[in-house]
């Protein structure tokens, strides 16, 4: 499976999606003017990569990390990450463990209740991180 990377801009989050070390990534801040246009290719591709890992057959010791560090998203975007979330839910539910890392700046508790709002919404697993001016 290949990797799907977009390098991040003032409005768009950089997407590092590596299957092959197992290192998923979004960050920075989402407030594309088409957030449609942005995500759906994200979502093709983690469709790909689920449908992937059924044929692949994952070592089931493995777990998939995926890794939120947002500095800010739209509420635009907040409904293409509950998208995300949910297919990543349902990698979780049908073929392997999941992991949600959502990390925050530290003073922003806003982005951490975002995070907490989400993970309430699904059974992947989240840990939070604070971290100081991410």
């Amino acid at each position: 499976m290949t990797s799907f990377l977009i390098e991040a801009t003032d409005m768009t989050p950089g997407i590092k999606f590596l299957p092959e070390k197992l290192e998923f990534e979004i960050s920075g801040e989402s407030r594309p003017e088409n957030v449609r246009k942005f995500y759906e290719p994200v979502l093709e591709w983690l469709e790909s990569y689920k449908n992937h890992l059924l044929t692949a057959k994952p070592n089931h010791a493995e777990k998939l990390i995926f890794k939120f560090k947002f500095q800010y998203f739209n509420s635009t975007s907040a409904k293409f990450l509950t998208s995300i979330i949910g297919k990543l839910d349902s990698i979780k539910e049908e073929i392997m463990p999941v992991e949600i890392e959502w990390y925050y700046d530290d003073p922003d508790i806003d982005m951490k209740n975002s995070g907490e709002e989400f993970s309430k919404m699904f059974s992947v697993p989240f840990r939070f991180f604070s971290t100081p001016n991410m």
